[in-house]
């Protein structure tokens, strides 16, 4: 193999595996929230859920947004424009501290939504309650995320790593004495995990802001040294970048909540079996979203460096290294479907659909993988506005269509939540050759591009 495929091979799983424990905190600290809430009482779990439908909705798209300050930072960092990325971030910040802002004025009306809902008011009082509880929290996690960002963007994911562990730790503990009441706590059942979510986030901003203060690693930078005023040119490069990644990730978390949608009408059980396979595929696509983050970084990087040729093969490690892991996943799922399905459920016909639907949970993985690895890499490349375009060509002009009717008419036989997951499988699969073609376009654009710079240097 060329060796400048392993060279990148190491370098994406450095900066990929301290993301990948990042990720897997953030969901765990989810995943706990659900677990506590859930044995307190059924209205404070279905209280939490639809608060987190809500919440995540707004949290998912204002966080893309933040997801530009990466490459941003690792063009930069790559290039050795230091003092520029301090500046950089000073002004970015602004941007952040705004949509805080917004983050806590909508999270405090969403009850004037939620009182519309035809559902029990106790449910939508706890929605409401825990989202006001939950809104700080959120507002200091987007500060936090803008921060982990621009760590992440030069290489630094361990500090970000164990941040995010010691606050997964630490809030089940939060969770438990402010749903059930301890130490002299009232008891706030679903409440209490925003009360418990605003002081880990709260936490954890801090801790990462006294770090990246006092840290050697980002002295270069001079992140805190002095003040900044709000920058238009820099809100105009990181909204033109965000945006589009927020509204990509808002086309893939639609076409999912669309999915339920569309299969609710078949009752809870497929809903549940649909839901526990989705699950389990979220969890292992874990993976490869770690080496696509981390390709993000590294291309950037090497664009940064002047190093387009590198970048190639960053580009293409990524999508091979994704695509690897992609097929592991798919292999364990086919081989331990049954056990793993076993730990969601144990009702009897939810637990058979679940197991059914590994199958296709398995070859989901594939185009899955593939994409995210094409995807991670655009990033690096600052190329976002077409990706979100093929996102919503592939997910709401194929793969939601397409679902629809397999679902619900198939070819003379509905197939229920089977004919979702063909359609998902569909538009994941076109979305995964779109990105990849625009992936070697915007290569050969860039190579093409380098090469004239240099032939006019040569010729000057």
């Amino acid at each position: 193999m060329n060796n400048k495929y392993i060279i990148e091979f190491k370098q994406l799983i450095k900066i990929g595996l301290p993301i990948f424990g990042s990720q897997m905190s953030y969901m765990l600290m989810g995943a706990t929230d659900v677990i506590v809430a859930g044995r307190a009482s059924a209205n404070d779990l279905a209280g939490l859920a639809l608060g987190t439908a809500f919440g995540n909705a707004i949290w998912f798209f204002i966080s893309g947004v933040i997801f530009s300050v990466t490459p941003i930072i690792a063009q930069l960092y790559g290039a050795k424009k230091f003092i520029e990325i301090g500046k950089k971030l000073r002004e970015i910040l602004w941007i952040a501290l705004f949509l805080c802002i917004v983050i806590v004025l909508i999270f405090t009306n969403l009850d004037l939504i939620l009182d519309q809902l035809p559902t029990k008011k106790g449910i939508t009082k706890i929605s409401g309650d825990y989202l006001k509880a939950v809104s700080i929290g959120t507002a200091c996690f987007t500060i936090y995320t803008c921060l982990r960002c621009y760590s992440e963007g030069m290489t630094l994911t361990k500090p970000i790593f164990v941040i995010a562990f010691f606050g997964m730790l630490l809030n089940i503990p939060l969770d438990i004495i402010f749903v059930y009441g301890l130490f002299g706590v009232p008891e706030l059942g679903g409440v209490g995990c925003g009360i418990a979510t605003s002081i880990i986030g709260f936490l954890m901003m801090i801790v990462l802001i006294i770090y990246i203060n006092f840290s050697k690693n980002y002295k270069q930078t001079k992140p805190f040294s002095e003040f900044t005023p709000f920058s238009f040119e820099t809100t105009k490069e990181v909204f033109k970048l965000g945006l589009p990644i927020g509204m990509g990730i808002f086309f893939e978390l639609s076409m999912f909540s669309g999915a339920a949608i569309i299969l609710s009408v078949f009752g809870e059980i497929v809903v549940a079996g649909h839901t526990v396979a989705i699950n389990i595929a979220s969890l292992f696509f874990m993976v490869p979203l770690s080496i696509g983050l981390a390709a993000a970084t590294r291309v950037g990087n090497l664009i940064g460096e002047k190093n387009p040729f590198q970048a190639q093969f960053a580009a293409y490690s990524a999508i091979y290294l994704c695509s690897f892991t992609a097929l592991i996943n798919s292999i364990i799922i086919l081989l331990f479907g049954s056990y793993i399905v076993s730990l969601y459920t144990t009702e009897i016909p939810v637990k058979e659909l679940a197991i059914a639907l590994t199958l296709f949970a398995a070859i989901f993985q594939l185009p899955d993988g593939v994409q995210m690895g094409a995807l991670g890499s655009l990033r690096g490349y600052k190329d976002t506005f077409a990706p979100m375009v093929l996102l919503f060509i592939s997910f709401w002009i194929f793969a939601m269509p397409i679902g629809y009717f397999l679902t619900n008419y198939g070819f003379n036989n509905p197939l229920e939540a089977k004919g979702m997951w063909y359609g998902m499988i569909i538009g994941l699969t076109i979305f995964s050759v779109l990105v990849i073609s625009r992936l070697r376009w915007i290569i050969k654009k860039t190579l093409k591009s380098n090469i004239s710079e240099s032939h006019q240097l040569l010729n000057q």
